[in-house]
C-alpha cells in the first residue's frame, strides 16, 4: 500500500431522484470524503434543491422528502462547492459511473465539466477482480464479504463511510496480491 498512502482520494456517493439523469432526473444529495494517507481528514454533503418532483420509487429507497429538500442549494450552488471540495483527487466510488453519469450532467447544465486531470476508482470493479467468487457485488453484498460493520442506508455519507472502509480493505487485498502501484490500481 505504499504507493497509496500519499495519495488524496475523494470517496463520493449521490443521492437522486430516479435512475437517468437522461430523463430528467437529478441529484437531490451528494457526500464525500477526503481521504489522505488513507485517512478521512474531511467531509462534504449536501441537499440538493431538483427543482422538480421526486419519484416515489427514490423516496423508497432513500427516504428524501421534498420537506427535506425546499431550503436545499440548488446544483448551480452546490456542485462547484463539491467541484472545489474534490479539487485534483482521485474519486472513488462503488459503481462510480453512476455516480459521475450526474455529477457530469449536473455540471454540464452548468456548462462545466468534471477536471480531465481527475481520475477515478470504482469499488464495485475492485471487488470484481479481487474478489472474483463473489455471487454479488452490490456494495452491501461486498460490505458484508469484506465484514465492514455498517448497515448501508442509502443516504449519501452513509454509502461514502461503507464505501471507505470497503475501500480500505480492498487496498489491503491488493498489497497482499502485490498490486503496489497506482498504475497497477487504475488497471483493476
Amino acid at each position: 500500500m505504499k504507493d497509496f498512502r500519499g495519495r488524496e482520494f475523494v470517496i463520493v456517493d449521490v443521492e437522486t431522484t430516479g435512475l437517468s439523469p437522461r430523463f430528467g432526473d437529478r441529484i437531490i444529495e451528494i457526500a464525500a470524503l477526503k481521504v489522505r494517507d488513507l485517512q478521512p481528514v474531511e467531509e462534504f454533503v449536501t441537499f440538493i434543491n431538483p427543482r422538480r418532483a421526486l419519484s416515489y420509487g427514490a423516496f423508497l429507497v432513500n427516504r428524501i422528502t421534498p420537506e427535506m429538500l425546499k431550503d436545499a442549494p440548488t446544483a448551480d450552488k452546490a456542485m462547484p462547492a463539491f467541484l472545489d471540495f474534490a479539487g485534483q483527487a482521485c474519486l472513488v466510488g462503488h459503481n462510480i459511473s453512476f455516480d459521475l453519469s450526474f455529477i457530469a450532467h449536473e455540471l454540464g447544465l452548468l456548462g462545466r465539466e468534471l477536471p480531465a486531470a481527475g481520475r477515478t476508482l470504482d469499488t464495485m470493479r475492485m471487488a470484481r477482480n479481487l474478489l472474483p467468487d463473489l455471487g454479488s457485488y452490490s456494495l452491501k453484498s461486498v460490505a458484508c464479504n469484506l465484514a465492514v460493520e455498517q448497515a448501508q442506508q442509502h443516504r449519501a455519507m452513509a454509502d461514502v463511510q461503507i464505501t471507505f472502509e470497503v475501500f480500505r480493505k480492498l487496498l489491503e487485498i491488493a498489497d497482499r496480491k502485490d498490486i503496489c502501484e497506482f498504475e497497477q490500481l487504475l488497471s483493476l
